[in-house]
């Protein structure tokens, strides 16, 4: 990552027009903006348009970075408010295609992967819970910083992790009893 300094003067430089600044701003944040988009969706392809389009949007949106928060937050920031975008305007799509592939899959592999099983699991939360696990559990911020992304206060970023632990324990449960009588 970019020393302070040498990210400020990037970000300058795009805001300015620089398009090869703005390159190795993204380069920079790629993996984790995709890493995010992806536990947002569990879909690459999904999460592949999300990451560019959250770049696309930073870029048109550059000019009203003020350098108040980290430059990393409000890249955050832009990729949750698309991906919850993004799953409401998909929710009925995403459902019939969870249902079939759970089926498919239940049918196919009996015994699939615990990491299938999570991220299977982290698809039936509801967004906003979806987005303080993945922020907090998966990119390891802490809550006040997820906070600050998701636009709500700490307590709130709590009370959704412990219900999204809550509901998580409860559907994971389920997969470890049914994996028990399939050995």
């Amino acid at each position: 990552m970019a020393e302070p300094d040498e990210e400020r003067e990037l970000i300058l430089k795009s805001q300015q027009g620089d398009h090869a600044a703005f390159e190795a701003l993204i380069l920079q944040y790629q993996r984790m903006i995709h890493s995010l988009t992806y536990r947002m969706t569990g879909s690459l392809a999904d999460a592949e348009d999300l990451a560019q389009e959250t770049f696309i949007h930073a870029f048109r949106q550059l000019g009203a970075y003020r350098g108040e928060a980290k430059f990393s937050s409000w890249l955050y920031r832009i990729a949750v408010n698309l991906s919850l975008n993004w799953k409401n305007r998909e929710a009925r799509q995403q459902k019939l295609l969870a249902e079939w592939g759970e089926q498919e899959s239940v049918q196919a592999h009996p015994n699939a992967g615990r990491a299938q099983a999570v991220q299977a699991a982290l698809l039936k939360l509801d967004p906003k819970q979806r987005a303080a696990i993945v922020l907090t559990t998966y990119d390891g911020l802490n809550h006040a910083e997820a906070a600050k992304i998701l636009g709500c206060s700490e307590t709130t970023v709590s009370w959704r992790l412990f219900m999204a632990r809550t509901k998580l324990k409860k559907l994971l449960s389920n997969v470890d009893r049914q994996e028990a009588g399939h050995e």
